[in-house]
């Protein structure tokens, strides 16, 4: 691990961490709701635009599954992660629909080091998403564990 980028010590409070953009695919959306969501306004266009979603709608589980994808690029897959113990909440704020383009920060909110464990530490973040039209869609606050530098040597 010693190669990767991101350690403990770098994720400092107040640290705000791009995540990219991700474009939300209509076959994207019912291939997830095929297997793990199958109600209808996220299998079928005339469903969604029938409900009170105004259109074909990812469900909530996919839009945090596509964050989880945006948050591996652009910071766990190169950094010394150790996974999390869970998270404090999640809230879908707005449906995200089929074409929709979604942004997201990640904003480091505090960190500590283990007490119990040298080497490994705590750090407290607040992701948020966004539509392309700026519209937030969801929020999610959580605490990851990170190795320092040294430990991961």
């Amino acid at each position: 691990m010693s190669t990767k980028t991101w350690a403990f010590e770098d994720l400092g409070e107040g640290l705000v961490i791009d995540l990219g953009t991700k474009t939300v695919l209509a076959r994207e959306i019912i291939e997830f709701a095929s297997e793990f969501d199958a109600q209808p306004f996220h299998l079928d266009e005339e469903a969604g635009k029938a409900s009170i979603l105004d259109g074909l709608s990812a469900s909530g589980w996919h839009t945090c599954s596509m964050f989880m994808r945006m948050l591996c690029d652009a910071l766990l897959l190169d950094s010394t992660s150790q996974g999390a113990p869970g998270i404090d909440y999640a809230k879908w704020k707005k449906p995200v629909l089929a074409g929709d383009v979604l942004g997201g920060k990640l904003t480091i909110l505090s960190s500590r080091p283990s007490r119990s464990k040298p080497g490994l530490g705590f750090v407290s973040w607040r992701a948020e998403l966004a539509n392309q039209k700026g519209e937030p869609v969801f929020e999610l606050v959580n605490t990851c564990m990170f190795l320092t530098r040294e430990a991961a040597l």
